[in-house]
C-alpha cells in the first residue's frame, strides 16, 4: 500500500518527464502492478500486487469494492446537484456516474465520496457535468484497505484480506 502524493503518474513509464510513483517505491516492488489508478492530481491510496486474481478481485465492478475519498470542491455543492448525483447519477459519456456522497462540513465544499466502481477520471468528470472542479481528490480506503496515518509517498506492506 502506497499513499501516492499528488504529481505522480500511476504508470509505470514517464510520459513528458512527469514522475511515476515506482520512484517513491525500492527496487524490489518496482516489478508490482497498481490495482486501479489515481490521476496525477489525486493522491491517496494505492495498492500494487503481483497477484492477478488479487487485483482483477479489486477492480472488477462485479465484485463492489467500495472506494473512499475526500474531495474538495471549487465552489459549495447545492442541495439538489447532491440529490441529483447520489440519486439519480450523472449521465457521462461512458454511462451514468452515481456517487453516495456525505457533507463533511457546512460550507458545502468538503465532501466524502463513496464509489464501487472506478472510471477514468469519473468522480472529477461528474463534478465538472455539472459546472464544479474538484480542487482536492484524495482516496482514503479502497475495499477493506484504509490509508490510516501513511503519509505522501510512504508505503507499507499489508497482508491479503
Amino acid at each position: 500500500m502506497l499513499n501516492k502524493p499528488v504529481g505522480y503518474l500511476s504508470s509505470r513509464r514517464s510520459q513528458g518527464g512527469e514522475p511515476t510513483l515506482y520512484e517513491l517505491l525500492p527496487e524490489k516492488y518496482r516489478a508490482l502492478k497498481t490495482v486501479g489508478r489515481l490521476d496525477k492530481n489525486s493522491s491517496g491510496l494505492i495498492l500494487l500486487t503481483n497477484d492477478g486474481d488479487f487485483a482483477f478481485s479489486h477492480t472488477h465492478p462485479k465484485f463492489y469494492k467500495i472506494k473512499t475519498y475526500l474531495v474538495s470542491l471549487d465552489k459549495p455543492l447545492e442541495p439538489l446537484h447532491q440529490q441529483e448525483i447520489s440519486d439519480f447519477g450523472i449521465q457521462l459519456d461512458d454511462g451514468a456516474s452515481k456517487l453516495f456522497l456525505t457533507k463533511l462540513n457546512d460550507n458545502r465544499l468538503e465532501w466524502q465520496v463513496e464509489m464501487s466502481e472506478g472510471r477514468n477520471r469519473q468522480i472529477r468528470r461528474t463534478f465538472f457535468a455539472l459546472g464544479y472542479t474538484v480542487e482536492k481528490l484524495h482516496r482514503v480506503e479502497f475495499g477493506n484497505y484504509k490509508l490510516g496515518d501513511l503519509k505522501p509517498g510512504e508505503y507499507k506492506e499489508v497482508d491479503k484480506i
